[in-house]
């Protein structure tokens, strides 16, 4: 994940507030606008003396990410009262400093694949696939046959030119068991990604899996149910889940259960590349959705509750997320810079709030505009 992908904004003078806003704020033309609302989805916050506080969340409209807000695309209140913006010098912060992006790429190489002259196609966009997203993040490149075990292709600490040169080996992969292990290797890969990523010191980590098969499981090493129950548990709620298929048996895979945040489905090899380069498109448009908006608070004691609300002219939209903090102790000196990096939390066995649309998944408390979980 480069700094290409995230860039840092700081806040410009913004004009007068209308009337039109303070009634969104009291959530009266929230609820009477629903066609444009928008869901801004509380990720983690932090707030530490001075008087710093840090708040990490995504905005999405619908099923699309909105992406491109500056600082003063965003309206911070504090127990209902505006503040300043000059007071808060609020600031959109580059995410890395606090969060990072995991891709693993699971490539079915099964004798199906192998034996039947696609693989060639398939090493060509697996390579496109990787050159894409790798430039804003870290991609593993794993792989599959009947077997059970995973075959590590390009691990998660390879550089660009090693990463080329391990999917090229694909081009003369010969498996040892020509069968499809492809339940099996689903469970083995989710569980290799967060084993990757629980190795990187960032708090905040966000895993996207990415599966490419041409037809059902054959090996029965692992049931439908018991792969469904591992996608299913709490410490994958904020990985992102899709799958690519190819071929006549791929109504029977039902690879909908894998790809449960997009599944490009094609008819021959000739089009897996565009399928690679649609799923490659995704994984970079949701990274633009996450936020980490800085700001020196003008509070000074006590609790009190914020609410940031969103405002996107395009697409058209307003959404607001809700938290409280302590202020206890707050004050210069030092002076609050609003550029300083947060130092975020997580309590053990709790990961950040789930994305929208993930089943069975997710502890946190929903208000009428963000699931909100803040340690």
């Amino acid at each position: 994940m480069g700094s290409s992908g995230w860039g840092n904004r700081a806040v410009n003078t913004r004009s007068v507030w209308n009337a039109f806003r303070t009634l969104v704020i009291g959530g009266a033309a929230l609820g009477a606008a629903a066609c444009s609302h928008l869901e801004v989805t509380l990720l983690n916050s932090a707030s530490e003396k001075p008087n710093n506080v840090w708040v990490f969340f995504t905005v999405e409209k619908g099923d699309e990410p909105v992406a491109g807000l500056e600082a003063e695309d965003f309206e911070i209140y504090e127990d209902g009262e505006l503040v300043s913006v000059f007071e808060s010098k609020q600031t959109i912060q580059n995410p890395e400093v606090a969060a990072v992006m995991y891709t693993l790429l699971l490539l079915d190489v099964s004798g199906s694949i192998t034996e039947s002259g696609e693989a060639d196609k398939l090493v060509d966009a697996a390579k496109q696939f990787t050159e894409s997203v790798g430039q804003h993040q870290k991609v593993g490149v794993y792989a599959f046959d009947g077997d059970e075990k995973l075959h590590p292709v390009v691990p998660f600490t390879e550089a660009q030119g090693k990463a080329e040169g391990g999917i090229e080996k694909l081009r003369t992969y010969k498996p040892k068991d020509p069968s499809t292990n492809l339940h099996g290797g689903v469970i083995l890969g989710i569980r290799e990604l967060k084993k990757a990523l629980d190795k990187d010191k960032k708090p905040l980590k966000f895993g996207t899996l990415v599966v490419f098969s041409d037809g059902s499981d054959r090996a029965a090493r692992y049931s439908r149910e018991e792969m469904n129950g591992e996608l299913d548990k709490l410490e994958y709620a904020n990985y992102e889940m899709f799958a690519i298929g190819v071929g006549g048996e791929i109504e029977k895979a039902k690879l909908d259960d894998i790809g449960r945040d997009g599944t490009e489905l094609v008819a021959d090899d000739a089009a897996v590349t565009q399928a690679f380069e649609a799923i490659a498109d995704r994984i970079e448009r949701h990274m633009k959705r996450f936020y980490l908006l800085s700001y020196c608070t003008p509070a000074r004691k006590g609790d009190h509750t914020v609410q940031i609300v969103a405002n996107s002219t395009d697409p058209k939209g307003s959404g607001s997320l809700e938290y409280d903090f302590d202020a206890s102790g707050f004050g210069p000196p030092p002076e609050c810079d609003p550029e300083r990096a947060p130092n975020f939390k997580l309590d053990p066995g709790k990961s950040q709030q789930p994305a929208k649309g993930k089943k069975s998944r997710g502890n946190g408390k929903a208000s009428a505009s963000a699931s909100a979980s803040v340690n």
